[in-house]
């Protein structure tokens, strides 16, 4: 049975601006080709047959472009947002979910095996499965720790670590019980929806590459890396 995946294009990319005045941020060069070129071809091999964009601003660019998925081997359609529906809310337009699929930015620069992450998720029969990354930052200030009015210690631009989402999930169908009927509906909307339903959210952690260039510092540095690391991203 061939694998589905949701990737998500809809965004106005306003993080990334001026470079998203002319062009969708899915659109956007890493090294000879846009960003979700680089997704696609990662899904498609790995096993990933039926691919559904979910697409609303500057979406006849993206089709123009990708058009019906057929040089990379792919069965490629479209889900037309006619207004912002948010990370989560895409998924109630799409009629055809399989039992499990997974959902993605169309903007994540990553190494992950999407074949294993799949079938790990199916194996455990998780509702929900997050992709994980320990990102680090630094502070650029002195931070003070204080009690009573007084200094009680300092530390000089530390650096803190957390475990972020990396935009990559695996859900299964009946997630989209969840989903409201109408309006933009986000993954922090439905992960407290289904905390406070008490269901379990699988947490996968990974420590390979991973940059979101959803912000500028970062689409930067994929620009960067991805010229001498292409090999561990696609393979003519």
């Amino acid at each position: 049975m061939t694998k589905r995946a949701v990737i998500l294009a809809g965004g106005k990319g306003t993080r990334l601006r001026p470079y998203t005045v002319v062009l969708p941020k899915p659109l956007m060069p890493i090294g000879d080709y846009p960003i979700l070129e680089v997704v696609i071809r990662q899904l498609a091999a790995n096993g990933f047959g039926h691919i559904t964009i979910a697409v609303n601003h500057q979406a006849e660019l993206i089709k123009a472009f990708c058009g019906n998925g057929s040089r990379w081997n792919v069965l490629l359609d479209y889900s037309l947002e006619h207004e912002p529906l948010g990370t989560m809310g895409p998924l109630r337009l799409i009629s055809d979910l399989p039992d499990n699929f997974l959902v993605m930015n169309g903007d994540i620069l990553t190494d992950l095996n999407f074949a294993s992450f799949y079938d790990e998720h199916v194996s455990t029969g998780a509702l929900f499965t997050i992709s994980s990354h320990l990102r680090s930052h630094k502070i650029d200030y002195g931070v003070l720790m204080t009690g009573g009015g007084f200094l009680s210690d300092f530390q000089e631009k530390p650096t803190t670590s957390y475990e972020v989402s990396m935009g990559i999930y695996m859900a299964s169908k009946g997630i989209v019980d969840y989903l409201p009927a109408t309006g933009a509906f986000g993954f922090d909307e439905l992960m407290r929806d289904l905390l406070l339903a008490q269901k379990q959210i699988r947490v996968k952690p990974f420590d390979g590459y991973w940059l979101d260039i959803g912000r500028p510092d970062d689409y930067v540095l994929a620009i960067d890396e991805f010229v001498s690391m292409k090999n561990r991203f696609i393979n003519d």
